[in-house]
């Protein structure tokens, strides 16, 4: 989705998805407004982008938020490449409570890796987490790809089973097949799992801090 920007400080995500989650955690959270999400309309658009958005005028901090896909590690170093190339020091190890960096001129950069900065997956692999622990249909969400799978019936790569598992779950719903984002703001999902807080942790420290002088 397309936004008229109106701030200096920019969080960059990969997609539509990851944009409207972000504004619903951050409205669930009391997060106020003092940063744009921009959603980048891909991975190698996100990584062909940050060069640009670090150079423009008065810009206060840029955020990072890309998916882990099927390596970690492979991410995270080029992620850290891109922060060096900037003139910032990124340590060799990402941080679980996710990265925040300050280069020479007071701008900061920060780094959040899906699911947890820890675990290979996705924005849905992260969403999964919120799915409250009483939750019973998550556990028949589960038995029924493995049922198809057994079968060879799946249709999605098995790269996606997290996709196909948490739009079977979002499915079976009251507002059946919900996008992520408003299933936050319907409080289907739950935001008070551990990985979460971090989450708001990260953007409360990144973008709410006072401006800078």
């Amino acid at each position: 989705m397309r936004i008229n920007e109106e701030f200096n400080r920019k969080l960059l995500v990969e997609g539509n998805d990851d944009q409207h989650v972000i504004w619903a955690l951050c409205k669930r959270s009391g997060i106020p407004k003092t940063f744009d999400v921009v959603d980048c309309e891909g991975i190698d658009k996100l990584f062909e982008v940050v060069p640009v958005r670090f150079k423009q005028s008065e810009i206060q901090a840029i955020g990072i938020i890309v998916d882990a896909d099927t390596e970690i590690g492979r991410r995270w170093v080029a992620v850290k490449n891109l922060l060096s190339q900037q003139g910032f020091a990124p340590p060799d190890d990402l941080p679980p409570t996710g990265l925040i960096l300050s280069n020479e001129s007071g701008v900061k950069a920060g780094v959040w890796i899906m699911p947890d900065n820890n675990l290979n997956g996705m924005l849905e692999d992260f969403i999964s987490f919120l799915v409250p622990p009483d939750d019973e249909l998550l556990p028949i969400a589960d038995a029924t790809l493995a049922a198809i799978e057994s079968q060879h019936l799946n249709k999605y790569a098995l790269i996606h089973k997290s996709k196909a598992k948490i739009q079977t779950w979002l499915a079976w719903q009251d507002n059946p097949g919900a996008p992520m984002g408003l299933s936050i703001t319907k409080r289907y999902l739950t935001t008070d799992e551990e990985t979460c807080q971090r989450l708001i942790g990260w953007l409360r420290a990144l973008f709410c801090e006072p401006e800078l002088s």
